[in-house]
């Protein structure tokens, strides 16, 4: 549909989405929806920011490396290997806010085997507040370790409150929109060309949280 004259901006509108932020020590949330499979490359781009750009070779819904679709990613930067990057909506209480949860692959691990025995944390009626530490075992920013409170994921329905939130919240699956091979050649060349970055040429803008 064509805009008036004075109604369009001129450029592409970046899509932001609020991330988790996690915290040292105790860390509560409270998982909404389903959870979205990807795995990413982190690119750097002109300002020394870090990008994501989908890996399009991992197919989502099979969950595996199919190369269904052309990764270009590789072509620009052999030497990146994409990373495992699964998310999930949540409900901080914190705040009261709906955010996207990168999720921490180990912290998912154990979060799955305690599922085994609580059953489904997602459930409105008989879902399970994720209770879980964050701590730091070294001085660099990736030496730190997550592990789930098993004890303290109790039983709990949502809140009337809750339940809106968790209603209306926008679908994890729309907050990080899978990038075309088209989109991602197009926002790899205009970084390797030193142009300016489009955070939304994957479709999402959004740091990574450690």
């Amino acid at each position: 549909m064509a805009l008036k004259f004075g109604e369009t901006k001129g450029k592409a509108v970046k899509k932001s989405v609020e991330a988790y932020e996690y915290k040292d020590g105790d860390n509560v949330v409270r998982l909404i929806g389903g959870v979205l499979p990807r795995y990413v490359y982190w690119v750097k781009g002109t300002n020394n920011k870090d990008i994501p750009l989908e890996c399009l070779a991992f197919d989502r819904e099979k969950e595996k490396f199919t190369n269904a679709e052309v990764d270009h990613v590789p072509q620009f930067f052999p030497d990146k290997k994409c990373s495992w990057a699964y998310s999930i909506n949540c409900i901080d209480p914190r705040d009261g806010k709906v955010k996207a949860l990168n999720l921490k692959k180990k912290l998912f691990e154990q979060i799955m085997t305690a599922a085994e025995d609580l059953g489904d944390p997602t459930n409105y009626d008989t879902g399970w507040d994720v209770v879980f530490k964050r701590a730091k075992t070294g001085p660099l920013p990736f030496n730190v370790e997550y592990s789930l409170s098993v004890l303290k994921c109790k039983t709990r329905a949502l809140s009337d409150n809750e339940r809106t939130l968790a209603d209306a919240a926008e679908d994890i699956d729309s907050k990080f929109p899978r990038a075309t091979p088209a989109e991602q050649l197009a926002a790899l060349e205009k970084l390797t060309v030193g142009a300016e970055e489009d955070e939304s040429a994957d479709g999402e803008a959004v740091k990574e949280l450690g």
